[in-house]
């Protein structure tokens, strides 16, 4: 009794260690092949060998070659209609002239960091940043120097009857005004409308922006339109559009303007504002909120906007601007009163 059940578990114990072997047998086999497989030419050293001749006229007759060659003509096709839609060369892409006005305060270098990050991942975006200034100053310089965007520097000091005292409001005064027809100016004189195709987006450093933003704005043949959240005294404002239609806007902040919106939800074409209205600009004397739809009344109408972001459904910039550190502020005041301010050297 107990040897035939001894005899039972040998058998089992057998079977065990025949399967082992056979499993080992079959992975080693499998990687030998799986290995001879990334060892095969890549497909255009593949499509080199299709048609080749040996001396004696006939193809040559190696099975390997054969085959590979047979996957070579079965999958290069296939690789090339998914990279269809990259045959663009950057030539063709339109480009996007961002024109960004920025003034010295204790949080410029970190929000012009924070949408440099963005705007190196736009192909064919020309970055032009407009200082609020006398002179072109250090930290803006080394920074534009060491951001990795294409750019241009510039800078005009806004006139004093324009300028906003320390203790009124930010919307006390239009800001931008001067740096805005700068940027606009330059491109007027150093952009070809007839060689070079592309759109001016007026991108304030105090936004956060999504990059299908950039891709749709290509696009646009006149002036282009979309929502801009936390603006206009609600969650977004902008346009309300049907079947590619602006039929009106949805603003909680001067809603009887023409064009009741922000400054980073529209783009226009090149062509129109350098060829089509070569003395569009923004007007220094007009209210503050107006400085959007006074540029915008002088160049189109409600029915020849463009419509963007899913028929005006999607937000894809935001107006968030960075919290301003009031504590550190006040504690560097007090650091410089007591005679050991921060290290002037470590920017900031």
């Amino acid at each position: 009794m107990f040897s035939r059940g001894m005899f039972k578990y040998i058998i089992l114990l057998c079977c065990f260690i025949i399967m082992l072997l056979l499993t080992k047998v079959i992975e080693n086999r499998f990687e030998i092949e799986h290995f001879k497989e990334d060892e095969q030419p890549r497909p255009s050293e593949k499509l080199r060998n299709v048609g080749r001749f040996t001396s004696e006229g006939k193809h040559v007759k190696n099975k390997a070659r054969r085959s590979h060659d047979v996957n070579a003509v079965l999958h290069f096709p296939l690789r090339k209609r998914a990279n269809k839609k990259l045959t663009k060369t950057k030539e063709d892409v339109p480009t996007i002239y961002a024109i960004t006005p920025t003034y010295k305060r204790f949080l410029q270098k970190a929000e012009l960091t924070r949408i440099c990050n963005t705007f190196l991942h736009v192909k064919n975006f020309h970055w032009i940043l407009v200082e609020d200034s006398r002179n072109k100053t250090k930290l803006v310089t080394s920074f534009l120097s060491n951001c990795g965007v294409k750019y241009t520097h510039l800078n005009v000091r806004t006139p004093k009857p324009l300028r906003r005292s320390r203790k009124q409001p930010r919307w006390a005064k239009s800001r931008g005004v001067e740096q805005r027809n700068l940027g606009i100016e330059w491109i007027r004189q150093n952009v070809n409308p007839n060689k070079t195709k592309g759109v001016i987006y007026f991108a304030d450093d105090d936004n956060t922006y999504d990059l299908k933003l950039f891709d749709e704005m290509r696009s646009i043949k006149g002036v282009g339109i979309w929502p801009v959240a936390f603006t206009g005294a609600a969650r977004w404002s902008g346009p309300i559009c049907r079947d590619g239609k602006v039929l009106k806007f949805h603003n909680n902040w001067k809603p009887w303007r023409k064009f009741p919106i922000d400054m980073a939800g529209f783009a226009i074409n090149i062509r129109k504002l350098i060829m089509e209205y070569p003395h569009a600009s923004f007007q220094p004397q007009v209210r503050p909120g107006l400085m959007e739809t006074s540029f915008l009344e002088q160049m189109t109408t409600l029915d020849e906007l463009e419509p963007r972001g899913d028929n005006c459904m999607k937000v894809y910039v935001w107006h968030t601007r960075t919290e301003t550190p009031v504590i550190n502020i006040n504690g560097e005041r007090q650091l410089i009163k007591k005679g050991h301010p921060s290290n002037p050297a470590i920017e900031t």
